[in-house]
């Protein structure tokens, strides 16, 4: 693990962060859904991107792997492998991330977490 990485610790439902670089939103997003980002190490742009492609993804498939695996393939497509997902209601986790390329939101009643390691 190179120094750009960082560690992540989301357990489930309501996480915190204490680092500063943590920013926590919340929005009415695409078609009237949702959005509050709960912690971010991730540009902006990117961000949108996420969301934008988890909408999409949502509204095309409905089983939560099948939407983790959509929105997962389109990172790697777009920005370069290797990207994880997990989606779901009831999920802790504690991850290690390349730094710039980690974002933990909910969309509606599901969270995502997304992250770039490896």
């Amino acid at each position: 693990m190179s120094g750009e990485e960082s560690r992540k610790s989301n357990p489930g439902a309501p996480a915190s962060k204490s680092s500063s670089d943590d920013r926590k939103s919340s929005a009415t997003g695409p078609v009237g859904r949702r959005i509050v980002i709960k912690s971010a190490d991730m540009k902006d742009d990117m961000q949108k991107e996420a969301i934008d492609i988890a909408v999409a993804a949502f509204e095309k498939h409905g089983v939560e792997k099948d939407v983790a695996e959509h929105i997962k393939k389109e990172f790697d497509k777009k920005h370069g492998p290797t990207w994880h997902c997990i989606v779901g209601k009831n999920f802790g986790s504690y991850v290690t991330h390349e730094t710039n390329h980690f974002v933990y939101f909910y969309l509606d009643q599901k969270a995502i977490l997304l992250f770039k390691s490896g």
